[in-house]
């Protein structure tokens, strides 16, 4: 058996290139035709020829032996979750340093291999409507298996959208340096939008006006009466806001048979689609927007609705019903596990 071969015959392999050299090649041979230099070569030949398999493997190196022991990992870790800093809210890397007694850069990656943030919080709302198991059904239902025949519509209004001006003039973008504008700005009055999502295609329908009262939403319904296909049947999903509820719209509603209403559950604004398209429209158009007038505003907004409908694009639901409630149980008994511990 030559030097090259193993037991079986094979050719070891590593670092995903073959140092198996046939019987008589040399070394600067297999070096060229493997990509390597001569001397790796001849470094794993001489340990497979010596220790066979067991000399592939990676040997001990040496390095600065560790300084932070489990104890004072765990500490770490039990201090960010359960205490917090005379002095704040939230831990900081240089506060539980100086509290453990080890460098911040240790904190970091101790924070980092456990997932811990303590600097981020978000919020979040749980709803206490009675039908909210029945109601997210109803909705996801129509998202991810719509009814034949059926146009399925998510419906809402936006207010108080303001058209603001900046004190001073905006400084333009430049190599290296940012878009820069003032903190203040001048209010030049307010517009509400209504907006209408269709589901399956991504098309939206909206109309600004200047309040949102129910004699507003009847007129939007309007519009929206007169864009929807003819012969096919309306589901509207939208929130149990006091404005879309009044006995005007619930008898306009009652005239058209062909028109069924989901009402989305009680601070569950997230099942309604529209709501992903009016953060879209702010982070694109408004937040950044300058406007020295409610027409103007008016106008941006069209434009921008008329630009998405060229190229709509529906946003895809992934989550069944079953999913998302399993999700918030999930969360409730985390959430009520921890309010009986504070108590105890």
């Amino acid at each position: 058996m030559s030097e090259g071969t193993n037991r079986r015959g094979r050719c070891p392999t590593v670092a995903g290139s073959s140092f198996c050299a046939p019987r008589g090649r040399r070394s600067g041979e297999t070096a060229g035709r493997t990509g390597v230099h001569e001397h790796t070569v001849g470094k794993w030949r001489r340990r497979f020829a010596e220790r066979r398999i067991e000399g592939l493997s990676d040997e001990y190196r040496s390095g600065r032996p560790r300084n932070v022991t489990d104890d004072k990992v765990a500490e770490v870790v039990e201090l960010t979750l359960n205490t917090m800093p005379k002095d704040a809210t939230h831990w900081s890397v240089r506060s539980m340093a100086e509290k453990t007694g080890v460098s911040h850069t240790t904190v970091h990656r101790i924070w980092s291999a456990f997932s811990l943030k303590p600097h981020r919080s978000e919020t979040f709302k749980l709803s206490t409507d009675p039908l909210f198991v029945d109601e997210v059904q109803d909705i996801v239902g129509l998202y991810m298996a719509p009814p034949d025949r059926a146009v399925v519509l998510c419906v809402d209004e936006t207010s108080q959208i303001q058209a603001l001006d900046r004190t001073q003039p905006v400084l333009p973008m430049a190599p290296g340096v940012a878009e820069r504008r003032t903190h203040d700005y001048a209010r030049h009055g307010t517009t509400t939008l209504f907006a209408a999502l269709d589901v399956a295609t991504g098309a939206v329908i909206g109309k600004c006006s200047r309040r949102h009262r129910a004699t507003e939403f009847l007129g939007f319904l309007e519009e929206v009466e007169a864009a929807a296909p003819e012969g096919l049947d309306v589901h509207l999903v939208m929130d149990n806001y006091a404005t879309h509820k009044t006995e005007k719209v619930r008898a306009w509603l009652a005239r058209r048979r062909h028109w069924h209403v989901h009402f989305t559950p009680t601070s569950a604004s997230w099942l309604n689609q529209v709501e992903r398209w009016f953060a879209e429209l702010t982070r694109k158009k408004l937040q950044r927007g300058v406007h020295l007038s409610v027409a103007e505003l008016n106008a941006d907004i069209m434009s921008f609705i008329d630009a998405h409908n060229e190229k709509p694009k529906p946003y895809k639901w992934v989550k069944s019903a079953d999913e998302i409630l399993a999700s918030v149980g999930r969360f409730c008994l985390k959430a009520n596990k921890l309010s009986v511990n504070e108590e105890v």
